[in-house]
């Protein structure tokens, strides 16, 4: 072909003895080839392609192959046997070598570019890229201007589409070998792999964008014009992809992009996008080289009319959605939502609203009217342009803020882009409730998409932890979304009680696995506060007369399920989890909620109220075998545990907000809601409830392991790290009367040993709120004197080595070391005298018990963990 080199390799060609040998070699990896594909005799088949391999320059065998070889899966296996013994012997190898095995493997794809076996020529492009990365820090830049010259003439179509393609798909390979996420191992340093990386985005990968784009260019009036499937289209979806994996690449030479920028695109958009996060959504930051080609250019037009065009032409198609050039396209449109940074001028965003405004104008008919656009997927039409459309959405919530992402549709519609995300949830979200409870559906995936396009608008968006204030047809938009979130979430509710498949039930899953729904959830609700707090007290309480008018009349299982949904919510709308640190009122309830509100109408006190009272309730036996399930009760004990946190005694002096302008919310918050909870008002009745409950669910819930550890590890813990809360638990007689059980009754004995540990670190730490360090070491030496008894007993017993064997024994031996284990990890100088006492006093007999249990791992296992 003219424009390549002769295919050759390294050394003379074969002689007669030669070709022989080579022959007898393609056939022995043609039959291992045809073996493992026959299971006939796999390892020794194996063992004759690994041979090949690792035999010292094997590129004439191997080139004999991919050349004379019928046998596909031989070829293949003679183009990687090529890259292995290279990447192995490179230093070994001329450099005329070098560049013999690239030009052989470039020369054969584009040869072969009309071969139907696409994966031997997708093989040996690998190889040929693979090939140019490894010498690309020795090859000098005529060197690599003579190499791509030839690639550039295949990629302009010069010599064919089939070329054309090849060339284009071999430059895919090369950017994917020189990105350090997709790159091969070549047993070199990661400097190595990072100049390479480096030298390509500065001299080349905007070239080859271009490229992509002109052979694009170069077919695209074909593919429009014809009325069939034209070559031209595999030419075109290749250029598509290429571009797209070219805008997926890290860009490092940005000139810091967005983080200098300061305009109102910029200044808003997420610089580090959540790992968490249910999609994926990567910022594109190339910086201002490339404003030519992706900004100037026009070629976001280009792209957006050329999917129209496609699309209006293959309308009455419907399987056109899903084919490879509509979803590369699609895809690439996109991917150009998340532009951003320093590529668009600094002129107040204007650039980049343009630009937005050029992508959304195209894919708003993919998603407007949702109503329209959810009937006709149910109707059988594919789904992929509607998620698409969502995740182009998700992209331009990403780099905007929520005022011009509102503002973006206004052009061109009599209504915001907030009021349509909110209607496309909406129609999602009913789509769900019609189909519940089947298999997933793509109403799932819209959801999740649709959910983490809020998150990216609605989350705090500077380093005062601030929310987004939306605008006021925004803030209708969410009140309403919320709305019928609640109600889904109901529905599910109540349809999970009825069904038996628990396992298909995504709402039988523990609270952390919906943590991440419930947290979007909050998001919207906090957007319309004053909508979704007293719409969460209706519903909670219209349950609660439920249970109370119809119990012992009406099965209460779906009102159960309900009321569980709607702990959680409520539990996310009110309270941050904090993460180890003590959380503030969420933003939204500070400022919103800041007029001097009566205790009996402000909608915090009045929704947290009901659900203490409704939890109260669980202290009654009758209305505990009724009512309260394991399950419910989780749920009652985790809304405690993160509503506790924030709400519960917060302690007089003023707490950080989140900026000085709200010193003054923030104080009238105080006199308000925190002062309702407080310990002069009704925060140690509230405390006494909460602990109550809590030993309730110790001791009347025998074998309940979750339950009883979301109350040890979440709620119990919670309430002990703050000195203040110490200082009222330890008054309480609920509290003094778990203390009395834990260290004198054997109920408690029935928990988990992992919970008694947690139980005994638990009540030690609450001895931080007495009065003195004398009675806080009364207090340990009070809670674990009989056990140190027990201990002393038991090993004194002349008839131990029997005794000890038996399996009640071994319980409470265990039970009594893991209580041990607890106070210990909860020492501190105020306790250290009475657990330093404890130890000295346990010593001997734990040295006796363990020569007695000395073939018992699991108890000298926990003999080894007790602090010497």
């Amino acid at each position: 072909m003219q424009g390549f080199p002769e295919r050759g390799g390294p050394g003379p060609g074969p002689g007669p003895n030669d070709l022989a040998h080579l022959q007898a070699t393609m056939h022995a990896i043609e039959l291992a080839c045809a073996s493992i594909q026959m299971h006939i005799n796999p390892a020794a088949a194996e063992a004759t392609i690994l041979s090949l391999c690792q035999s010292p320059q094997p590129y004439k065998a191997c080139q004999f192959i991919l050349e004379n070889s019928q046998v596909p899966d031989a070829r293949f296996q003679a183009a990687a046997a090529i890259r292995d013994a290279a990447i192995r012997e490179w230093g070994f190898l001329t450099a005329d070598d070098r560049r013999s095995l690239l030009s052989f493997c470039l020369s054969f794809v584009m040869q072969h570019a009309s071969s139907k076996e696409g994966f031997v020529l997708a093989k040996v492009s690998s190889v040929a890229a693979q090939l140019m990365k490894r010498g690309w820090l020795d090859t000098t830049a005529v060197e690599k201007e003579a190499f791509f010259n030839q690639v550039n003439q295949a990629v302009l179509g010069i010599h064919g589409l089939d070329v054309q393609f090849t060339g284009v798909n071999f430059l895919e390979s090369l950017v994917s070998e020189f990105s350090p996420s997709t790159s091969s191992a070549m047993g070199l340093p990661r400097e190595f792999h990072e100049q390479c990386r480096r030298s390509l985005e500065i001299d080349y990968l905007k070239m080859f964008y271009c490229w992509a784009r002109d052979a694009a260019l170069s077919v695209t009036n074909r593919i429009v014009e014809s009325k069939s499937e034209v070559p031209e289209v595999k030419v075109c979806n290749a250029a598509l992809r290429l571009m797209l994996q070219i805008l997926n690449w890290d860009f490092h030479l940005n000139n810091n992009s967005t983080k200098t920028s300061i305009n109102v695109f910029s200044a808003g958009a997420r610089l580090d996008i959540d790992s968490s996060k249910r999609s994926e959504c990567t910022l594109v930051q190339p910086g201002p080289a490339w404003r030519d080609v992706l900004i100037s250019s026009g070629h976001i037009g280009w792209l957006v009319n050329l999917y129209a065009a496609l699309r209006q032409k293959f309308s009455r198609e419907g399987y056109w959605l899903d084919c490879p050039i509509a979803v590369s396209a699609r895809k690439l449109i996109v991917q150009f939502c998340s532009l951003t940074g320093t590529i668009f001028l600094s002129d107040n965003g204007q650039m980049h609203e343009h630009h937005l405004l050029q992508l959304l104008s195209g894919i708003i008919e993919w998603i407007d009217p949702p109503e329209a656009v959810a009937k006709a997927i149910g109707c059988g039409k594919s789904e992929s342009e509607m998620l698409d459309g969502c995740r182009a959405l998700l992209s331009i919530a990403n780099v905007t803020t929520p005022f011009v992402f509102d503002q973006l549709l206004m052009s061109i519609r009599p209504f915001g882009t907030l009021t349509l995300l909110s209607t496309l949830m909406c129609e999602v979200v009913k789509v769900l409730m019609s189909t519940y409870p089947e298999e997933e559906t793509w109403s799932w995936e819209a959801r999740d998409i649709l959910l983490d396009t809020w998150t990216a608008l609605l989350v705090p968006l500077d380093s005062t932890g601030g929310n987004a204030m939306l605008p006021p047809e925004g803030i209708n938009a969410a009140g309403n979304l919320f709305a019928l979130i609640v109600e889904s979430e109901l529905k599910a509710a109540a349809s999970s009680a009825l069904t038996d498949d628990v396992e298909g039930d995504y709402l039988q899953s523990s609270i952390s696995a919906m943590d991440e729904r419930l947290s979007s959830y909050a998001l919207i609700a906090r957007a319309a506060i004053h909508v979704a707090i007293p719409l969460l007290t209706r519903l909670f309480s219209e349950r609660f007369a439920r249970l109370n008018q119809g119990r012992g009349i009406i099965d209460p299982t779906e009102t159960l399920e309900e009321v569980y949904s709607l702990l959680l919510i409520a539990g996310h709308v009110l309270a941050d989890e904090g993460e180890g640190e003590t959380p503030l009122v969420p933003y939204a309830i500070q400022t919103y909620f800041t007029n001097n509100i009566g205790a009996d109408e402000h909608p915090v006190i009045v929704l947290s109220s009901s659900i203490i009272g409704f939890a109260e309730q669980c202290l009654d036996p009758k209305m505990r075998a009724s009512v309260f399930s394991p399950r419910l009760l989780e749920a009652v004990i985790w809304f405690f545990a993160r509503w506790s946190r924030t709400y519960l005694m917060n302690p007089e002096e003023v707490r950080e907000t989140h900026s000085q302008d709200h010193q003054l919310q923030s104080q009238q918050l105080r006199k308000g809601l925190h002062s309702f909870f407080r310990e002069h008002n009704q925060g140690k009745l509230v405390l006494d409830i909460i602990v109550r409950v809590s030993v309730t669910t110790l001791l009347s819930y025998p074998g309940e392991k979750d339950l009883q550890a979301i109350t040890c590890y979440q709620l119990l813990h919670a309430l002990v790290r703050e000195k203040h809360i110490c200082v009222h638990l330890v008054s309480l007689d609920s509290w003094r009367n778990l203390a009395n059980a834990f260290a004198n009754e054997k109920s408690l004995f029935l928990l988990d040993l992992a919970h008694q540990r947690s139980l005994a670190q638990t009540l030690v730490h609450s001895a931080s709120g007495l009065i003195n360090s004398e009675a806080s070491n009364q207090y340990v030496r009070g809670l674990m004197g009989h056990m140190a008894t027990y201990l002393g007993e038991l090993s004194s017993k002349n008839d131990l080595k029997s005794v000890a064997q038996q399996p009640d024994i071994i319980l409470l031996v265990s039970c009594v070391l893991e209580r041990l284990r607890g106070v210990a990890s909860a020492s501190e100088p105020r306790t250290q005298k009475a657990i330093y006492e404890l130890g000295f006093s346990v010593m001997n007999p734990i040295l006796v018990l363990l020569e007695v249990y000395k073939h018992e791992l699991f108890i000298c296992y926990l003999n080894s963990l007790l602090p010497g």
